[in-house]
């Protein structure tokens, strides 16, 4: 990772940073107020998107480092490597709400619903939804795992924050108390939802599966009339930076100048036709009629 994308990714994460600590902060001062525990889960919920930005700009900043003898690949891993910590904070905020709500079950509070009650979850629910549009929108841009991974953790913080609201307003309407904590149960599973989704993703990249469906390889790579056949086809990586290779079977009165280009030209292919950021290693073997 160059340090220009370092700096972006840094830039993202302490915006983000601010405006989750400040949602964070409104809703369980809001929640221990009204005695809610969905708001205060919410919160919590919040609190732990602020610390998996934390860890997002520690992680990036490990995987910003140059290649180097021990790490030929470079440290992009470490981004990854990231969003499993943000996985156990998930877990971690998620049974603590389910065990809070059971507690709270037992026996229920009744929360005082205001106006100004309201109010606060609304303008909180805006703040999450420009986090979670602007988040994923530069991560996408910027390629980033860490950034993708924390916009779908904010996102759920949306419809977390909706059921919340939708709680409030019909415990205000007369609904009988315990709707509030069966609420806040609710929210712990759209977190460990969450929890999943960042997890799938991330470990799929760190166990190395197939980045690239190996028949769009086989088809771009069989389309240069030198090429009689392709086998071996290995893929992995990220939306960083994808890794390819392959063995590649070709007419073997090729010279070197001919063997290397045409392995050049398959490389820029790829690059084309599915992504730039593709790195490209190609085996060439000399082309029997036995093959």
């Amino acid at each position: 990772m160059d340090d220009s994308k370092f700096k972006k990714i840094s830039q993202v994460l302490w915006v983000i940073l601010f405006a989750n600590l400040f949602v964070a902060t409104a809703k369980i001062i809001l929640g221990s107020v009204i005695k809610s525990a969905s708001v205060t889960a919410d919160g919590f919920h919040s609190l732990a998107d602020s610390s998996s930005n934390i860890i997002g700009l520690i992680g990036i900043g490990i995987a910003s480092k140059p290649i180097d003898e021990d790490h030929p690949y470079g440290h992009r891993k470490f981004e990854t490597l990231t969003s499993l910590f943000i996985v156990g904070m998930l877990l971690y905020i998620g049974v603590k709400i389910i065990l809070g709500s059971v507690s709270k079950l037992m026996s229920p509070e009744i929360p005082v619903v205001s106006g100004l009650t309201l109010l606060i979850m609304l303008i909180t629910l805006g703040i999450n939804i420009f986090v979670s549009t602007f988040e994923y929108k530069k991560g996408k841009e910027l390629n980033s795992m860490i950034l993708i991974s924390d916009s779908m953790h904010t996102r759920s913080d949306i419809y977390i924050s909706l059921g919340v609201i939708t709680t409030l307003i019909a415990l205000k309407f007369g609904a009988p108390p315990i709707i509030d904590p069966v609420a806040s149960l609710i929210v712990s599973f759209f977190i460990l939802h969450a929890a999943y989704r960042i997890y799938k993703d991330a470990s799929e990249i760190l166990v190395d599966r197939a980045a690239i469906d190996e028949r769009i390889i086989t088809d771009i790579v069989m389309s240069h009339e030198r090429v009689f056949g392709v086998h071996k086809i290995r893929s992995r990586g990220s939306m960083d930076i994808i890794h390819i290779d392959m063995h590649v079977l070709a007419d073997p009165e090729l010279s070197l100048r001919e063997a290397h280009d045409l392995a050049h030209d398959i490389e820029v292919h790829l690059q084309k036709e599915i992504d730039s950021k593709i790195d490209v290693l190609v085996h060439l073997e000399p082309f029997e009629e036995r093959d």
